[in-house]
């Protein structure tokens, strides 16, 4: 008989889940990208994007608020001083136990009755100073002697279990020998921290310690620094928690305290407990304190739990803020955050550090010399190939336009087709080819053999009648392709205030970058060169565009871009020069003669003559030209409806949204032949 064998199924938590689906990088790289391109660097917009988290996910800023609601939840549900109520309500119960047994006990000498009614009647209205006074009292009640009992049991329980959690659960109806065994266990631990501080303790005498008294510490520290670590972690919260009383609370608290299981040594032992884990960590908060303004009462353990359970959301918070030195996603305590928030809280802190390390892993941030992150070159590509792919949706959006397929050939095809030649690559016209191998074969006698050069090609039919048709190498015909020229491109791009100003500076980055990835990627044997104007111009690498800031300077140095536009197409003279001009306002500077930039406003007359002098310079150079207008100004409106004129240029008035898309396009349809571009001349 085969075994049987079945299978359970749970949550993995073994570590991070090998079958949960990779981090999307796509979406955070976007978003860093569109912080970097509006001037923070490439540190700063990783940050800020996992402070915001992305689409359905948490970020940072989401889980520190979760933190904060917590916080609030507990200081508003809880209260202090619960113990003393518990003891105040026993020391009532003793009391009223005690009176009725005087009423029916007959056998009780009356002047004995009435001394101790008298005694009960003059008990002091503090609880604690009650609690001392009947300390040497002779109860006649059981029932009234072990409610009295019960305040010192409860109060030692309740000492322990702020500093050993757990202490008050187990020491419940515990015996003398389990006093014992305690007060034994305080005499130990105090002087292995003894010998700690003093630096003259052993690995053997921890070993030896928690053979012994293991069974207080659930933690199952590891060294005596792990267990002075959950001591110290504990007894804070409990001086914290004793800071949060009011003078009276505390007061009565220290009273009290001197009861617990009725040996002032047990109190001796825990002052001397605190007092080494204060000097082994002072670096923990032991002076804080909280305002609680809840209902629900807290006894000393659990007020301290509680108070712990603050101090670790206080810690969270400032792990989830990163806002200390060298901070990093990894040093936020997942196995905290899934204590306070829930599991889901852990796996958006773990999603968020696993998408930092692979954004830093998969090579799209890369370090400057000085340290600095930076967007990668692999980034850029990733980055030009979406803004591409968003450009190519829009263009083959628009109303009346054909799909527009953006893969670059040696050739396209014209329309027209030929027949084939030895040595030919382009593709066949499978229609006509089929055509002229059918109107071969009807012409030819059934019993004709054909060319010994031709092939059967079998008809769609099933049966032994179904017709076949003879292709020979004269019937096959090619799409006739026409070589495309090389393109040199200068795209220059507006970078005066204005542009930042009116929004226009993130579209026209991303114009940018799927421009160079169109070149770089599709047509390799072109140039492209990106050409910033502001009150000077400059070329400029992609990267360096993606993060340039805003600049707050005034002046539209075109004049000085145009320049800069000629130096580069007279470098490729055989290439076909195309310049593409994105901008949202008139020429306000040009370049002197010494080389300075010359700035008007209004525009003067010296830098119009300048800036249309070098246009019709390029114009000569046979350039095709296009100007990108964006806003409404009039006056820039007839500046470049005139320059265009002037060069048989074209004018295009994109919306932001649209600025890419006008853009590629241009370039596609500047890379048709050239006796295909009308022009004027």
């Amino acid at each position: 008989m085969p075994r049987s064998r079945s299978s359970r199924y749970g949550r993995y938590v073994d570590g991070p889940d090998p079958l949960a689906p990779p981090v999307d990088l796509s979406e955070a790289l976007e978003e860093i990208a569109r912080d970097v391109m509006e001037g923070y660097s490439a540190e700063r917009a990783l940050r800020e994007y996992l402070r915001r988290g992305g689409r359905g996910r948490e970020g940072l800023d989401d889980l520190a608020a979760r933190v904060q609601r917590r916080r609030q939840e507990l200081l508003g549900r809880h209260r202090l001083g619960s113990t003393m109520e518990e003891a105040k309500r026993l020391l009532d119960t003793a009391v009223l136990e005690e009176r009725k047994e005087l009423a029916r006990d007959i056998d009780l000498d009356d002047l004995d009755r009435d001394f101790r009614q008298l005694r009960l009647d003059s008990l002091p209205d503090s609880t604690p100073a009650a609690v001392n006074e009947l300390a040497d009292y002779d109860w006649r009640s059981p029932a009234a002697r072990a409610a009295y009992d019960r305040i010192r049991d409860l109060l030692g329980r309740e000492v322990l279990d702020q500093r050993f959690a757990g202490m008050k659960q187990a020491l419940e109806n515990a015996t003398e020998a389990d006093r014992e065994a305690v007060r034994e266990m305080l005499s130990d631990l105090n002087q292995l921290l003894d010998a700690h501080r003093r630096g003259e303790d052993t690995p053997e005498d921890f070993d030896a310690f928690m053979a012994k008294h293991g069974q207080y510490f659930p933690e199952n520290p590891r060294d005596v620094d792990e267990l002075i670590d959950a001591l110290a972690k504990r007894a804070a919260a409990a001086q914290r928690m004793f800071n949060s009383m009011t003078p009276e609370q505390r007061e009565e608290l220290m009273q009290l305290s001197a009861q617990a299981f009725g040996s002032p040594d047990l109190m001796a032992q825990l002052g001397q407990l605190d007092a080494n884990l204060q000097s082994l960590r002072p670096g923990m908060d032991w002076s804080g304190s909280e305002q609680f303004g809840g209902q629900e009462g807290l006894g000393l353990g659990e007020g301290t739990g509680v108070l712990s359970d603050l101090a670790e959301l206080d810690s969270l918070a400032a792990q989830l803020g990163q806002g200390y030195g060298g901070a990093h996603l990894d040093d936020i305590d997942v196995d905290a955050l899934a204590r306070q928030l829930g599991e889901d809280a852990a796996v958006s802190a773990r999603t968020l550090a696993e998408l930092e390390r692979a954004l830093r892993s998969a090579g799209y941030l890369s370090r400057t010399a000085d340290g600095s992150l930076k967007l990668s070159p692999r980034a850029m590509r990733q980055l030009g190939k979406s803004f591409l792919a968003d450009a190519a949706d829009r263009l083959s959006g628009r109303t009346g336009q054909r799909d527009t397929r953006l893969t670059g050939a040696a050739g396209e095809q014209t329309g027209s087709t030929r027949q084939w030649a030895f040595g030919d690559t382009e593709p066949w016209d499978v229609t006509r080819t089929m055509l002229n191998a059918m109107r071969h074969g009807q012409a030819e006698s059934p019993g004709r053999a054909g060319s010994d050069r031709a092939a059967d090609v079998e008809g769609a039919g099933d049966g032994p009648s179904s017709p076949r048709v003879r292709i020979r190498l004269d019937d096959v015909e090619v799409a006739e392709t026409e070589t495309r020229t090389q393109a040199v491109v200068a795209l220059l791009v507006d970078t005066s205030f204005s542009m930042a100003a009116e929004g226009r500076w993130l579209p026209m980055k991303r114009t940018a970058l799927a421009l160079h990835h169109l070149v770089s990627t599709r047509w390799r044997g072109d140039q492209l060169q990106l050409i910033t104007f502001g009150r000077y111009a400059q070329a400029m690498e992609v990267g360096e565009l993606t993060a340039l800031p805003a600049l707050r300077e005034q002046g539209t140095n075109l004049h000085h871009g145009l320049l800069l536009a000629e130096r580069l197409f007279r470098r490729f003279p055989t290439m076909q020069p195309v310049l593409l001009v994105v901008t949202d306002g008139e020429p306000t500077a040009h370049l002197t003669a010494e080389g300075d930039s010359w700035f008007a406003y209004p525009p003067s007359y010296e830098t119009l003559r300048n800036t249309v002098t070098q246009l019709d310079k390029l114009g000569r150079l046979r350039a095709r030209t296009t100007f990108f207008r964006l806003g409404d100004d009039p006056g820039l409106e007839r500046f470049v409806r005139q320059m265009a004129q002037r060069v048989d240029g074209r004018v295009v008035s994109p919306e932001l949204d649209d600025l890419g898309a006008a853009v590629v396009g241009e370039y596609l349809g500047a890379r048709r032949p050239f006796w295909d571009y009308p022009r004027a001349w």
